[in-house]
């Protein structure tokens, strides 16, 4: 007798989940520090959010396709963090203006 086989865990899940990490982090960072530091702080939590991608994606325990959801993970939270970034400097331009 042969045992059924289930269906895998939809990895994808996790790539959403890091960005929605790195989206919380980029505006409790800009929120939470002033103009010139704003940078320097949000290149770490960069770091921290490479490091939780490869944590949550090891954790699904899938080998295939693994490189593809982590480069997701990171990609997409580069762009978030980018425009979270891009948007907080606007807001400071115009308050300068």
């Amino acid at each position: 007798m042969s045992d059924a086989v289930l269906a895998p865990r939809n990895a994808f899940h996790g790539v959403i989940a890091v960005w929605a990490v790195s989206l919380i982090g980029a505006i409790a960072l800009g929120i939470a520090l002033p103009e010139q530091d704003r940078v320097t702080w949000l290149v770490i939590a960069f770091g921290g959010v490479i490091l939780l991608s490869f944590a949550v994606q090891l954790g699904y325990g899938r080998a295939q396709g693994f490189i593809v959801r982590v480069a997701a993970s990171c990609v997409g939270s580069l762009i978030v963090m980018g425009l979270v970034s891009a948007a907080f400097g606007l807001a400071a331009l115009a308050a300068a203006l």
